[in-house]
């Protein structure tokens, strides 16, 4: 059992520095999720995770002997086709984006290879208890935006930044905060939604379903204290927010982690965990009947036309994507539909397919399915959350962007699991 409390966490990993041994610090890694509250109300939470990749090269550099999992040259190669793909960059505004997402995948990739070279300082536990952490934020966040719906600010981040910056449409969006998502101008009249800390409800949407399974993990491990109580209550409170997102997607997601769950547990023959899950399981739906979920959802299908706007969106980007298959457009472009989101847009898949091509496709989601597959044999049997939200993952990016925060949540604990004795290999 883990001794950790979540909300301690940020102090107790100041005191593991780097000893003698040469052993990477954990601080690089809290400093991406504990403070994170501070980094959305500066402005800087979208784009924290560079530098802070950047410290964990020099870290890494300094201590040498860089270890990488076997397979993971998949992922890495699905970034040989993101690289190759500026070649399709026609405007100095999209290779700004170009620039931004690049290195928001090389962010990803740093933070994967230092905890997986950091394992004696960074435990399954101990990410796990971090990110509980963190998932704290995101339920104060999404009750923040049910209770001040229309509260906005400017961050510091804002009068800082050059106009040739501002101007750009995303680079605008990351410098004023809202709590929710929300178009008061729009045609269809549709309630504000969670948002916060993310700049959009989707996202938050994301972090939510990815989160769960591992805070219910973590909380499996734990001692039963005045802090497990405390979990204890903020997951029926935390549905309160996730039902006013009305993520569909969400809910999906949710309900993938619970089969996976479910089905998991009978295979090893865990009935033991197999009761505690459908007992989990039904209190999510006696939960879901009480706040009127399915109503609220059919609701906002009823008055928005989003499943049918995502449908034309997504052939329209296939059919844009024939015209330069190999390597893509490097970014979203404008979609033919006056007023319709950009082509390559509103989910990971279809923007990697129109921004680094077909094969990129293949090799990214051959990566997604790599990190499933290394997590299910790494748990062994047992019912891991970390091997849960990889499935959860694979299914979200087809309707969801899930750069950086996404994968940060699911491949970091991911590197924390990944076998490091038999199955690696060196790369300095």
């Amino acid at each position: 059992m883990l001794a950790s409390s979540p909300l301690a966490i940020a102090s107790r990993s100041r005191s593991h520095p780097r000893d003698a041994r040469g052993e990477l610090p954990r601080w690089p890694v809290t400093a991406m999720f504990a403070p994170f509250p501070l980094w959305w109300a500066s402005g800087a939470a979208d784009m924290v995770w560079i530098p802070l990749a950047g410290v964990m090269v020099v870290l890494l550099a300094r201590r040498g002997d860089v270890r990488l999992p076997r397979g993971f040259g998949v992922w890495l190669l699905f970034l040989v086709f993101v690289a190759i793909s500026v070649i399709g960059i026609d405007t100095g505004g999209r290779l700004i984006g170009f620039v931004y997402r690049a290195a928001q995948y090389a962010a990803v990739t740093v933070a994967v290879i230092y905890v997986f070279n950091a394992r004696r300082t960074i435990t399954a536990g101990w990410i796990l208890g971090l990110l509980t952490v963190f998932w704290l934020y995101v339920v104060a966040g999404g009750l923040l935006g049910i209770v001040a719906p229309e509260f906005s600010f400017r961050t510091p981040l804002a009068y800082i930044l050059p106009d040739a910056l501002l101007s750009n449409e995303l680079i605008g969006e990351m410098v004023v905060r809202r709590t929710t998502q929300w178009n008061p101008d729009a045609w269809a009249v549709l309630e504000p939604r969670p948002s916060a800390p993310f700049l959009y409800t989707n996202g938050w949407g994301l972090a939510y379903s990815l989160l769960l399974p591992l805070v219910l993990e973590y909380m499996s491990r734990m001692r039963r204290d005045l802090r497990f109580v405390g979990l204890l209550v903020a997951l029926p409170i935390s549905i309160v927010p996730a039902v006013f997102t009305l993520n569909r997607g969400m809910f999906l997601g949710l309900a993938v982690a619970a089969v996976t769950a479910v089905a998991r547990a009978a295979i090893a023959g865990r009935h033991r965990a197999l009761v505690g899950l459908v007992l989990v399981c039904a209190a999510g739906m006696a939960a879901a009947v009480t706040l009127n979920v399915a109503d609220r959802v059919l609701g906002r299908v009823e008055t928005s036309s989003s499943t049918e706007d995502r449908a034309h969106l997504y052939e329209e980007t296939f059919v844009r994507t024939l015209g330069s298959p190999l390597f893509g457009f490097g970014a979203p472009r404008p979609s033919w539909t006056e007023g319709a989101p950009s082509a390559g847009t509103q989910g990971h898949v279809w923007m990697v397919m129109f921004s680094h091509g077909f094969p990129a496709l293949v090799v990214f989601l051959a990566a997604l399915a790599w990190f499933a597959w290394r997590t299910a044999r790494a748990a062994r049997g047992r019912i891991s959350a970390i091997h849960i939200v990889q499935v959860v993952l694979l299914v979200e990016v087809f309707y969801y962007g899930a750069l950086p925060t996404g994968f940060m949540l699911a491949f970091l604990p991911a590197a924390a699991v990944l076998p490091h004795d038999t199955q690696l290999e060196r790369s300095s």
